[in-house]
C-alpha cells in the first residue's frame, strides 16, 4: 500500500460504533434497500450491490435515501415488516465483511423533487392530481416549507406544509430507525439538512418564509430537523448513532441560480458565519456525525461536481466547519484519495465520501490497497446513468421513465445496478472475432468478447486506440476522460488483444472473422451556409486548430458549450448560436453538469444568442438571424460548428455483421458502452 494513503485505513468512530477504515460510499439516489419509485419492499439488486463493496474493503456503506413514505401508494416504511426482517438476514452478512451500514432516510424532496411533465399534469389539473392521488400524491411529494416555485417545472407553485404532516414524519423517523435498529443497522442518517432537499428548505431564509414556529428564527427554521434527532435518539437510545447529511454553504444566489467556484456573490441561502452556528447546534441536539458537502439544487454542480468543478471543491468549507464541532465529519464532492487521506492526516475532516466511483468500479478501494491503481477504472463525471436528469427551458426533468425508476446506474459499467442483465458469460462456442475502430466502443467491445473466450483482433485505421473520444479528451478539464482512454489501452494490453495499426478496412471481404463488429463511429454535419469554407470543425479544434480572440460557435449543444468553456479558461471570448430556446436542451444531460455551464456563462458575461442561426460567414464577422426574422453582424474572428454528427459505418450488411457505437447511432458514452456489451455478450 502507497504510504500516502495509509491514514485512510485505519479505525475511527461514530458514537460507539467502530468503522474500520476511512473511507466511506455515500449515498446516491435509486440505492436505496428498500427499492426506489416502486412499492417499498426489500431491494434484493441494491443489496447485492453493496454486498460486493462490502467485500471490497469498504469501511461504512449509506445506501440511497429512503423515503419515509412510499412514493408509489404512500404506505409509511415502518408498516411493512416484512422488509425490515429481511433487512436483518441481510445485515449478518454485512457484518461478516467487517463493513458497518448506515440506512439513510428522507423527509422528502419538496420543491426539489425532480418531476416531469407528466407529473407537472398533476400539479398543474388539481382534478388529476386527485385522480391519481392513491397511486401518486404529487402534491406531497413536491410539498415545501412555504409555497414555492419547483426547481424543476417552470410554473409550478409547491404547497406548503401542513404541521400535522410535518409531525407525522417526526414520528415516521423515529418508528423507522427503531425497526432498523432491531435489524442490526449499524445506524441511521437523516436526510438531509443539505443539497436543498426537504428538511434543508426548513433551514434556509429563501426558502422558508412560514409564520408559525417552523419559520422566522434561527431556532424555528432548525426545528424540524431537531425534533427528528430528538424523536430518533427518544426511540433508539441515546447511544444510537444519527448522522447528518449536510450542506456546510448553499452556494446559491437566487432560485435556479448557484454561484461558480471564485465567484463572488451574496449567499441567499446557509452561509459560513451561519453555518458556524448551525453545526454546533445540530450536534448539540444529538447529531452524531456531519456528512457534508455544499450546495442546492439551485447550485447542484456542488453537491455533484461534473468534470468542470475542481477536485476535492468542498474539502476547504467541510475543513472549515469541523472546528465548530467534536463529532466526525465526512467530506464529499471530487475527492481524490490521496488528498483525502492527507486532510484526515492532519485532522482536518475525519473521514473521506466516494459515491460514483463506486458504480463504475466496485473493486477500487481493494485495487487501492493492493497498490494497483492502473487497474481502477476511472469515473469521469458524466452523470449519463447515473443521474441522466435534464432540464432546460420549458421542459421539466426530460426522463425516461425507465431512468428515473432504474437510477445510479452506470454509463461505464452496464453490470452496475442492472441485476444479471448484463454478465460476463463464457461463450458456448469460441469465435473469430473482428472489430473495426478502436475508439471505446470498439476496445469496449474486443475487451468483453475477449474476457467471454473469443479471439478478437482490432483493425484501427490510426496509429493508435481512442478514437473521437482522444480529441474530445483534449481540454484541461478532460483529465478523467484521459484517464480513461489510458485504462482503456491497459486493458487491450493485459488481454493480449490483436490491434492492427495503420489498417483503414473499407471491404468487408478484406476480413477473415466468424464475426465482424463496426465500431467506425460518425462524421460531423455540414452547415449549407454562405461562407461556410471560412470555419472549422469542432473536432479541428479539439486537435488542436489555432483559432482567433474572438470565436463564434454555431451550436449551443454539449459539444458546443464545452468548446466555449474550454475557450475561455484559454482567455478567449467564444460567442454561442443556438437555434433552440436553451442551451444544451436534450435529453440525458444531467441539470448538475448543463447548469454549472450556463452559470458559468453568466458569470463570465458570454454572448448567448438563443432561437438564432447564422445564416453567412464573413472573413471576419458573423450574420446572425434571431426568431423574429432580424439580421444583425457579430464579430468573429473564427468560427467553429459544432451542429452533430451522423453516423458512418463502413457496410450495412446483416449477416455476422453487428454496428456499434454512434456507428450505428449518435449518442453518448453510455450508448456506445452498454450497446457495445449487448453485441459482445450475443457474439
Amino acid at each position: 500500500m502507497d504510504k500516502n494513503i495509509e491514514p485512510l485505513f485505519t479505525p475511527w468512530k461514530i458514537g460507539n460504533v467502530e468503522i474500520k477504515n476511512r473511507i466511506v460510499l455515500c449515498p446516491m439516489g435509486g440505492t436505496s434497500l428498500f427499492g426506489w419509485m416502486k412499492p417499498n419492499h426489500f431491494d434484493e439488486v441494491s443489496a447485492e450491490f453493496f454486498l460486493e463493496r462490502a467485500r471490497n474493503n469498504v469501511g461504512l456503506i449509506i445506501p440511497g435515501i429512503a423515503p419515509l413514505k412510499d412514493t408509489i401508494g404512500g404506505r409509511w416504511l415502518y408498516q411493512n415488516k416484512k422488509m425490515f426482517k429481511q433487512l436483518k438476514s441481510y445485515m449478518n452478512e454485512i457484518h461478516r465483511t467487517g463493513a458497518k451500514l448506515f440506512v439513510q432516510l428522507t423527509a422528502g424532496f419538496g420543491r426539489s423533487f425532480a418531476i416531469t411533465n407528466s407529473l407537472a399534469l398533476l400539479l398543474k389539473n388539481k382534478f388529476l392530481g386527485f385522480l391519481c392521488k392513491p397511486i401518486i400524491n404529487a402534491s406531497y411529494l413536491c410539498a415545501s416549507p412555504s409555497k414555492l416555485p419547483s426547481r424543476w417545472a417552470e410554473g409550478i407553485q409547491c404547497r406548503p406544509l401542513k404541521q400535522k404532516e410535518i409531525q407525522d414524519m417526526i414520528d415516521a423517523f423515529a418508528k423507522t430507525a427503531k425497526l432498523c435498529k432491531e435489524a442490526g443497522v449499524d445506524g441511521v442518517e437523516v436526510h438531509a439538512v443539505h443539497e436543498g432537499y426537504l428538511l434543508d428548505q426548513f433551514t434556509t431564509k429563501y426558502t422558508n418564509q412560514r409564520t408559525d414556529e417552523y419559520g422566522g428564527s434561527f431556532e424555528n427554521r432548525y426545528r424540524f430537523p431537531v425534533q427528528v434527532v430528538k424523536a430518533i435518539k427518544s426511540a433508539c437510545g441515546q447511544d444510537y448513532p444519527v448522522s447528518l447529511r449536510y450542506s456546510v454553504v448553499s452556494k446559491t444566489k437566487d432560485f435556479c441560480s448557484g454561484a461558480i467556484p471564485g465567484e463572488e456573490y451574496t449567499e441567499i441561502g446557509r452561509d459560513m458565519e451561519e453555518s458556524e452556528k448551525a453545526a454546533k447546534y445540530l450536534q448539540d441536539a444529538g447529531y452524531d456525525m456531519l456528512n457534508a458537502d455544499n450546495g442546492t439544487y439551485d447550485a447542484w454542480y456542488w453537491a455533484h461536481p461534473p468534470a468542470y468543478m475542481p477536485k476535492n471543491c468542498n474539502l476547504e468549507d467541510v475543513a472549515h466547519i469541523k472546528k465548530f464541532v467534536d463529532i466526525p465529519v465526512v467530506c464529499a464532492g471530487r475527492m481524490e484519495p490521496i488528498t483525502g487521506a492527507e486532510a484526515v492526516k492532519e485532522n482536518k475532516i475525519d473521514a473521506v465520501g466516494f459515491a460514483r466511483q463506486f458504480l463504475v468500479d466496485g473493486q477500487w478501494v481493494t485495487k487501492l490497497m493492493e497498490g494497483r491503481t492502473e487497474d481502477i477504472q476511472p469515473c469521469i463525471l458524466c452523470h449519463n446513468a447515473c443521474f441522466p436528469m435534464a432540464h432546460y427551458k420549458g421542459v421539466a426533468n426530460d426522463e425516461d421513465f425507465n431512468d428515473v425508476v432504474h437510477m445510479s446506474r452506470c454509463a461505464l459499467n452496464p453490470m452496475t445496478m442492472q441485476g444479471n442483465k448484463f454478465d460476463i458469460i463464457p461463450a458456448k462456442k469460441k469465435k473469430v472475432v473482428a472489430v473495426i475502430g478502436g475508439g471505446v466502443g470498439g476496445m469496449e467491445c474486443a475487451r468483453i468478447a475477449t474476457m467471454r473466450g473469443h479471439k478478437v483482433t482490432i483493425y484501427e485505421k490510426s496509429s493508435v486506440l481512442g478514437g473521437v473520444f482522444i480529441p474530445a479528451s483534449a481540454p484541461s478539464f478532460k483529465e478523467k476522460d484521459r484517464m480513461l482512454i489510458d485504462w482503456y489501452r491497459r486493458q487491450i494490453e493485459k488481454l493480449n488483444i490483436e490491434v492492427k495499426y495503420n489498417t483503414e478496412i473499407k471491404d468487408l471481404s478484406e476480413i477473415k472473422a466468424d464475426e465482424i463488429v463496426i465500431a467506425t463511429g460518425a462524421v460531423a454535419k455540414k452547415l449549407n451556409i454562405p461562407g461556410i469554407e471560412k470555419s472549422i470543425e469542432a473536432i479541428d479544434y479539439l486537435n488542436g486548430k489555432e483559432v482567433g480572440d474572438k470565436v463564434a460557435i454555431i451550436g449551443g449543444g454539449l459539444s458546443g458549450c464545452e468548446i466555449a468553456y474550454d475557450l475561455i479558461l484559454k482567455g478567449k471570448h467564444p460567442i454561442i448560436i443556438e437555434a433552440k430556446n436553451d442551451l444544451m436542451a436534450v435529453k440525458g444531460l444531467c441539470l448538475a453538469n448543463s447548469s454549472y455551464l450556463r452559470d458559468y456563462f453568466k458569470y463570465k458575461n458570454t454572448p448567448v444568442y438563443l432561437e438564432s442561426k447564422t445564416v453567412q460567414i464573413n472573413d471576419d464577422s458573423i450574420i446572425i438571424k434571431d426568431k423574429e426574422g432580424k439580421e444583425f453582424v457579430v464579430e468573429a474572428d473564427s468560427v467553429i460548428t459544432a451542429v452533430g454528427y451522423n453516423p458512418a459505418p463502413i457496410s450495412k450488411e446483416k449477416k455476422h455483421v453487428h454496428i456499434i457505437g454512434d456507428a450505428l447511432k449518435v449518442g453518448n458514452l453510455r450508448t456506445v458502452v452498454w450497446k457495445a456489451w449487448e453485441i459482445a455478450e450475443k457474439l
